[in-house]
Parts: structure tokens; C-alpha cells; sequence
């Protein structure tokens, strides 16, 4: 074995590891993290497709199915600054039970209220956003924890294995949320997707990394305060890789969000009804589970900047494709293709923000980022939404994916840093 030492964790290198094809696994509280996640994020999955259809049963409308965005959306990018902070001050493992345990609740009182009978969209709202709010502080703390589980040669194969969790849930999920819907209330979907923070929660008490946030002797954020906030974005806007990064990722998502609107085609364009839907929805997590599987066994290339930029154009294209398609199949070939070329591009950049940002910022560096890579998409969905209501749901999506492309093309003459950054690639 040799006697070097890893930066983040001083353990020693053992050569062999380069020869593992999932390195990321080899560590327990990774592994007990990333195995809670498969059963969380396909229950959240399973609840996403459940409200949007529920809330298309209820009103029938684009626009109210854009709502469901704002009110996902607005709480992240309210409380994602404080949930950053909090972060960075508070034991990482701890905050994490908290928000798994909120949104159980909200899950739970949301299949309560649909079993009982639920005839507005208003409660589905209100605790879609709740739910949103807790995901703030959940997603910071969970990021800023992971580079401590896995060393930091490990780290972007842990980046590739988390998103292929994300993936796994999103096909998964859906197809099986479309089968539920098709026979039962949207209530059974809530309340599997309560039971299924569990899995999370128990994963964190049986780790044994420890949670509370690394201090630094010229930290400001010894407690959650102004100077602490303020730090943390001084820091995001004096590093243009993060800047160009997040900037990219909100336009293009902002423009290109068309998840939404999945019901209508399921049932007005494609005519394939809820279980349709489910397979449309899961559709982009097969072209990302590919994606992610073949960047987890082969690693990140040399070129990542160069390589985020095409990838956002893919993924621009093919939902420009997929608004003009009437073909199931077609679509779906094109959701996958979505689903691919987004994978890349989100495993590339949050490695190279990851590793980019000092251990404790990176709580405030997430938090800002969420601003951008979750308030993009929700917003996105309502843009969506409202532009369908005026000029039609297909119309809309191909609006969108050329938007997309517009922003790729004016990324790629602004962005510099971008374009020209080369990381290191795993061997």
C-alpha cells in the first residue's frame, strides 16, 4: 500500500482502488447514504408525477399545472441563502433528520387530505411548498457532507453515483406512480413516499462520520448571521467557474422545462393516459442512467467545460424535438435523450463547484447554487405553464429548447472560464 495520504480524509491511497469500478462504494457511509437515497428518491419521484396529474384532474389547466413550479420553486430560492448558512454552523447529519422528518409530515398530511376527500389544488400547494422549503436546508447539508464520506480522489465517482440514485428513482418512480394512478387514488403515492424519508433517516444514525461543520480559524460563520451569508456569496461571485456554471444552468432550465406539461401531452398529444405519463416521465432517467453508469465506470473528461457546453445544447435540442414529436416512441427516444445530456452536464458541474470551494463554505456555495439549479426548472415550469396557456403546450416546449440553445451560444462567447477549463480526469 502506499504511503501517500488523501487531502480530504488522510487515508491511505491503495492503488487498487483505481482499478474499482465504483470506488465511491468501497466507503460504509457513503454506501448507507447512497442505498437510503434509492428508496427516498424514488418515493419523491413517485409524488412528483402523482401531483402533477392530481392537480391536472383537479383543474384541467396548463397554468395550474405551472403553479405547482412557482410553489416549489419560490420557498428554495427564499430560504436557500439561510439554508446554506445553516449548513456550514450546524451538524450536517442532524439538520438532515430534521428536513427528512418535515417532509414526511408533509407527505403524510397530503395523502391524509386526499384520502378524505380533496377537491382544490390550494392544500397541494401549500405543502408542495413546505416541502420545498425543507428541501433548502436539506439539500446544502447534504452536499456540504458528502465530500467528508468518500475521499477526495473518490469524490467525482461519488458525484456520477448520486446522480444515478436521482436517475434510478426517476425511472423507477414514475413508471411505477403511472401504474398507482391508473387504479388508485394519488393518496397511495403520498403515503408511500412518507415511509420512504425513512430509509434516509435511518441511514444517517447508522453512520459514523461525524456531522458537525469543519471551522475554519478565519470563519465567519461560527453562528448564522449577515457576515456569514455574506461570505458565502462573495465567494460564489469572485469565482467565475461557479458563476458561469450556475448561470448556465438557470437559463437553460428556465427555458427548457417541459416536465410540467407532461400530463397534457400524455393525454391531449399522445393519448397513452396516466400510465403513459409514468413511462414519459421516466423517460429521461433511462438516457441518464446510461449516461451516469458510463461516467461513473470511465470517469470525467479532460475538457469538462467545453464538454458542459455541448451537453446543454443536446439537452436544448432534444426538447425542442420532443415539443414538435405525436409519436410515443419518438418522444420517448427524445426524453432519454434529455435525460442524458442533462446527467452530464450536472455531474461535471457540481464536481467542479464541489471541488472548487473550501470545505466550509460549501454548505453557502450549494445553497446559492440551488438558487439557480432547482429555482430555474420550478420557474421555468411556470413560464412554461403560462406560455402554453397563450400559444399552446407544443409550441411552449419547442420555445423553450431554442432558448436554450440561444443561451449555449451566448455562453460560449461570454463564458471563457468555461469553455476553456480543463479539470483533472480520472485515469
Amino acid at each position: 500500500m502506499s504511503s501517500d495520504l488523501d487531502p480530504l480524509s488522510a487515508e491511505p491511497i491503495d492503488p487498487k482502488d483505481k482499478r474499482s469500478s465504483f470506488p465511491a462504494l468501497r466507503h460504509r457511509d457513503f454506501r448507507l447514504l447512497w442505498l437510503g437515497q434509492i428508496v427516498s428518491v424514488t418515493g419523491s419521484q413517485m409524488q412528483l408525477v402523482a401531483i402533477n396529474w392530481h392537480v391536472y384532474l383537479l383543474t384541467k389547466s396548463a397554468f395550474a399545472l405551472g403553479l405547482v413550479g412557482l410553489f416549489r420553486g419560490a420557498p428554495i430560492i427564499l430560504c436557500s441563502l439561510l439554508g446554506g448558512v445553516v449548513a456550514d454552523v450546524a451538524n450536517r447529519k442532524q439538520l438532515m433528520v430534521v428536513t427528512q422528518t418535515t417532509m414526511l409530515l408533509a407527505a403524510a398530511l397530503l395523502a391524509l387530505l386526499t384520502a378524505s376527500g380533496l377537491d382544490s389544488p390550494w392544500p397541494i400547494y401549500f405543502l408542495t411548498a413546505l416541502g420545498a422549503a425543507a428541501t433548502a436546508f436539506d439539500i446544502p447539508a447534504r452536499q456540504a457532507l458528502m465530500p467528508r464520506l468518500v475521499p477526495a480522489k473518490d469524490f467525482p465517482n461519488a458525484v456520477s453515483l448520486s446522480m444515478l440514485v436521482f436517475q434510478i428513482g426517476l425511472v423507477v418512480g414514475p413508471a411505477i406512480a403511472g401504474l398507482v394512478l391508473a387504479r388508485y387514488s394519488p393518496a397511495v403515492v403520498y403515503g408511500f413516499n412518507a415511509l420512504s424519508y425513512l430509509a434516509v433517516v435511518i441511514a444517517l444514525f447508522l453512520m459514523r462520520t461525524d456531522g458537525t461543520a469543519p471551522r475554519a480559524a478565519e470563519d465567519v460563520a461560527n453562528r448564522v448571521s449577515f457576515g456569514a451569508l455574506k461570505e458565502g456569496l462573495s465567494f460564489v461571485w469572485r469565482t467565475p467557474i461557479i458563476v458561469q456554471t450556475m448561470t448556465l444552468d438557470f437559463v437553460a432550465t428556465f427555458f427548457a422545462s417541459a416536465t410540467a406539461l407532461l400530463p397534457i401531452f400524455a393525454d391531449k398529444i399522445l393519448h397513452v393516459g396516466a400510465e403513459g405519463l409514468g413511462v414519459l416521465a421516466a423517460a429521461p432517467a433511462i438516457g441518464a442512467i446510461v449516461a451516469g453508469v458510463v461516467m461513473a465506470r470511465l470517469g470525467v473528461p479532460q475538457r469538462q467545460g467545453a464538454v458542459v457546453l455541448v451537453s446543454v445544447a443536446v439537452f436544448g435540442a432534444a426538447t425542442a424535438g420532443f415539443g414538435v414529436s405525436r409519436i410515443f416512441a419518438l418522444s420517448i427516444v427524445l426524453l432519454a435523450i434529455i435525460g442524458a445530456a442533462d446527467t452530464v452536464s450536472t455531474i461535471l458541474r457540481q464536481t467542479i463547484r464541489q471541488l472548487s470551494t473550501p470545505d466550509y463554505l460549501r454548505g453557502r456555495m450549494t445553497s446559492v447554487n440551488m438558487m439557480f439549479f432547482m429555482g430555474g426548472p420550478q420557474l421555468g415550469e411556470l413560464e412554461a405553464g403560462a406560455l402554453a396557456a397563450v400559444i399552446g403546450v407544443q409550441l411552449s416546449v419547442v420555445t423553450g429548447g431554442i432558448g436554450c440553445l440561444l443561451a449555449v451560444g451566448i455562453a460560449t462567447v461570454l463564458a471563457r472560464t468555461l469553455l476553456h477549463y480543463r479539470g483533472p480526469a480520472e485515469n
